[in-house]
């Protein structure tokens, strides 16, 4: 039994929006990743079953590990299209903001929104949403914003529009966004959710292999070359820390995506419990951090990095040069654990 989390009067204004709407817009974070193209386009996926006009604008390209979720190829990318993108943007009698909780997040594609008359509805699964929505469904507490998409069909009782693939959309931020069903996923019912996901008869074994063990020989090398040259660790602290500047990226042919799961695999060593990767992006030191058990590297990344997340999965940025951004890195060590010896050489 999976149990109804969504207030009734949220479900009721929202079926009000949607049955009012006939052109719906549906945007989702910058630099989208699995929960947030797999949320947008089963739901996009399901107002078209309505008989809807719904279109998923994004504020930048999808990565091309992803290109295999259903619908990526009919995204409107703002970078891409943008006058195609104000025109669907300002017809839009409904805008629906996935897996991000601030303006800030979707890059310029916010400014567009910004001003529009349109309601806009959030629906998400990340802390302290602003307040900028006409309607805010956000449950921090779930694995993924495809999870809260699914609690939010099944309430509203538009789950026999779920075929296989808005259902195939919902697996792969299922699976992403709990890095394989090994976070973020302690609960019961996310299983049964997963089991009726998959009861739509949707290839499991080949997304979940297009979606965690699918790379480019790019990609291959330069996680290669990250672990044997570029992790170090901190036993004592029980840390990693890997670090690609954007020399070292441009090397390795670098695309978007290459390094979405870099981050974990420290963890396989014994003793170490949380890990953090540096990547320097054009505008910013891109930060991301993994954890196990009750080690919440949420907090770190709001204390220190300027973003957030969930306990065991998070991110931010850093606005500075990576040697700045890795001297915080250090200060966060010496802040967490002062005990431990500061003067200790890291091992590579």
């Amino acid at each position: 039994m999976i149990t109804p989390i969504i207030d009734d009067m949220a479900i009721d204004r929202l079926r009000a929006l949607i049955n009012g709407a006939r052109h719906i817009a549906i945007t989702c974070h910058k630099s989208p990743d699995g929960d947030a193209l797999g949320s947008t386009l089963a739901l996009c996926h399901v107002l078209r079953r309505l008989g809807k006009d719904a279109v998923v604008v994004t504020p930048d390209m999808a990565p091309r590990a992803l290109d295999f979720i259903p619908g990526v190829r009919d995204l409107v990318v703002f970078t891409k299209h943008e006058a195609r993108a104000r025109r669907v943007l300002s017809d839009a009698q409904l805008i629906f903001c996935l897996d991000f909780n601030s303006l800030h997040r979707i890059d310029r594609l916010g400014e567009v929104i910004e001003p529009l008359p349109a309601p806009r509805v959030l629906i998400d699964h990340h802390l302290n949403p602003e307040d900028i929505f006409d309607l805010a469904i956000s449950h921090p507490e779930l694995s993924s914003t495809c999870e809260l998409v699914f609690r939010l069909l099944m309430q509203m009782g538009l789950l026999r529009y779920l075929d296989r693939l808005a259902a195939s959309c919902l697996y792969v931020g299922l699976l992403t966004d709990t890095g394989g069903f090994a976070y973020s996923c302690d609960n019961p019912e996310f299983y049964e959710i997963l089991a009726s996901v998959m009861r739509r008869h949707i290839d499991r074994i080949g997304l979940y292999n297009k979606a965690m063990n699918t790379f480019s020989a790019d990609s291959l090398r330069l996680q290669g070359y990250a672990i044997n040259e570029k992790m170090q660790l901190f036993p004592e602290q029980g840390a990693a820390l890997i670090v690609l500047d954007r020399q070292e990226l441009e090397r390795f042919n670098y695309s978007k995506g290459d390094t979405e799961t870099l981050v974990n695999k420290p963890l396989a060593i014994p003793g170490i419990f949380w890990s953090v990767f540096m990547r320097e992006d054009p505008d910013k030191i891109k930060v991301s951090c993994r954890s196990q058990g009750d080690f919440s590297v949420s907090d770190i990344c709001a204390r220190y990095f300027g973003g957030g997340g969930h306990q065991n999965a998070a991110g931010g940025d850093f606005n500075g040069t990576m040697e700045q951004a890795v001297a915080l890195f250090h200060q966060v060590l010496a802040d967490l654990f002062p005990a431990a010896d500061s003067t200790e050489q890291p091992q590579q």
